[in-house]
């Protein structure tokens, strides 16, 4: 009996992963077959380098939109990493208990926020702050970089932690024998220990503030021309697709789908570069 229920739980779990590979690949198939064709009628640079976007008109150039991916995405990184791997330290090391017990929760509470909710939030909040010190609209690359900023700190902070704890104590307690003070010990010896898991929390991270659409959609401006400054408008790749596919057809539709095709590589390169620094590290 027992050796049945193992091999049972074994032919489940491999089930599950071949039905995520599978998954993978269908994605992977139709992304780059409704995708391929349309960046053939285009042509490859009129599409990736072209700087305007007017599909009434034939003009499928999506160069502006990678720009402001770019910007948008670097701009959370700048703002959510860092507080979300000190916050993540934090609590893994410096938190008293009582204080725990409610920033825990109020993290977890942001990565159960709808995408649409952390959008008007930077509408309502945001958008009226950047007006008022910086005049303009309100809605561009830096307010759409402190929305995404907050919106990857859950997955940067739950990931950070919990490889901070999964770091063997005799490497803390090691430092503190050599004289090292707590604090001296938690950035000398914990946080080199943890080095893997905190870059995976922060790939994660970029991941979603890449692959964000509606949120950005609300406060970014919309403008598909490549921002001048951190308070132009800017449109995303994500943010084009969201906008135009309702009503997209034909060769419009295809060129929406060969922007999915440069986004799904976009991140592909992400991970690989993060892949590769991770060996070299090792």
């Amino acid at each position: 009996m027992q050796k049945f229920k193992e091999a049972s739980m074994k032919f489940i779990f491999l089930l599950c992963a071949l039905i995520s590979i599978a998954a993978v690949i269908l994605i992977c198939i139709f992304l780059f077959a409704n995708g391929l064709p349309a960046i053939k009628k285009i042509g490859l640079w009129e599409f990736l380098g072209g700087m305007k976007w007017s599909p009434t008109k034939g003009f499928f150039g999506i160069f502006p939109m990678i720009i402001g991916s770019i910007y948008v995405t670097a701009g959370a990184i700048i703002i959510g990493v860092p507080i979300g791997v000190f916050c993540a330290v934090f609590m893994a090391k410096f938190c008293p208990k009582r204080i725990y017990r409610i920033l825990k929760p109020a993290v977890d509470l942001l990565a159960g926020i709808p995408s649409i909710v952390y959008g008007f939030f930077g509408l309502m909040v945001i958008v009226p702050i950047i007006q008022n010190i910086f005049g303009g609209s309100g809605k561009g690359v830096l307010t759409a970089s402190a929305v995404l900023g907050i919106m990857i700190l859950p997955t940067i902070i739950n990931v950070s932690e919990t490889a901070i704890r999964a770091v063997p104590e005799n490497y803390y307690e090691g430092a503190l024998a050599l004289g090292a003070t707590h604090e001296r010990s938690v950035y000398k010896a914990t946080l080199p220990a943890a080095k893997s898991g905190i870059t995976a929390g922060v790939i994660l991270g970029i991941g979603r503030a890449i692959g964000e659409a509606m949120a950005v959609k609300i406060i970014a401006g919309n403008q598909a021309v490549i921002p001048k400054s951190l308070l132009s408008g800017v449109r995303t790749l994500t943010s084009n697709i969201v906008l135009e596919m309702g009503y997209a057809t034909d060769l419009h539709r295809e060129a929406l789908i060969a922007t999915a095709v440069v986004l799904f590589v976009f991140i592909l390169i992400i991970n690989l570069m993060f892949s590769l620094l991770k060996r070299k590290e090792k």
